[in-house]
């Protein structure tokens, strides 16, 4: 079947909880859903080809302040929440069917349901942004967060002894450096890397090894991308 006959069958509809269960296997995070707001389903025929997942937002978050200008800042708990749950919805799960991937079924997903949602925002969290900008080509912008200077201190410590480059982005590799380091070297770099890890809960206690060693480098490349879609009549757009 050619590509332009698929994209012409597919139809969204609103869909229900068995709808993202048919597809959950495929998504990179875990598939347990939690409450949820709304879903469409994406069918070609009676199979569901894509699912998208809008939920309740989060009461606060950092790059929605920055992306419409401190619009939520200054309110006390209460207020906030109220008005945060009035105004917002959030994408919680994009997924489509490995075999009708690079289609741009998920960019029509997403630019086709979100006027559907009835409210004047809509956001999204995407580890996965900087790959697939599937979210942008939908109509969201895009807002990057900052490295941490948590991040930026352990990026460095590994910069001193030798982890940079294409170490760096190779946990195998990065771990095979920090073996061989002379005593003074490693003994700098595993009081870092303990430092880094003392803000992560249970993950402090880490032990030393690959394991470690990739968390850790995963926290330094993997930044959420924060994706907004305003409506005209939201004041926040303004």
């Amino acid at each position: 079947m050619q590509t332009c006959t698929i994209t012409k069958k597919v139809r969204i509809s609103e869909g229900a909880l068995a709808d993202y269960k048919t597809l959950s296997r495929f998504h990179y995070r875990d598939s347990r859903l939690g409450p949820f707001e709304k879903i469409f389903t994406l069918k070609l025929n009676d199979e569901t080809a894509g699912v998208i997942v809008y939920s309740m937002p989060a009461p606060s978050l950092k790059l929605r302040n920055v992306a419409t200008g401190n619009y939520f800042v200054g309110l006390d708990r209460r207020c906030l929440i109220a008005l945060v749950n009035r105004t917002i919805r959030t994408i919680s799960r994009v997924i489509i069917e490995p075999r009708f991937r690079s289609l741009g079924l998920a960019v029509r997903l997403v630019r086709e349901t979100m006027p559907l949602m009835n409210v004047p925002m809509i956001e999204a969290l995407a580890v996965m942004g900087h790959a697939n900008p599937f979210l942008e080509k939908a109509g969201m912008k895009a807002y990057t967060a900052p490295m941490s200077v948590q991040c930026m201190q352990m990026k460095e410590a590994f910069s001193l002894v030798g982890i940079e480059g294409r170490i760096a982005v190779d946990a195998g590799a990065a771990q095979q450096h920090v073996e061989g380091l002379s005593q003074g070297k490693r003994l700098f770099i595993e009081r870092e890397m303990k430092r880094f890890l003392a803000g992560y809960g249970k993950r402090k206690h880490m032990p030393a090894g690959l394991e470690r060693t990739q968390f850790i480098l995963s926290k330094l490349t993997d930044r959420p991308v924060y994706y907004i879609w305003l409506k005209r009549a939201c004041p926040a757009a303004k």
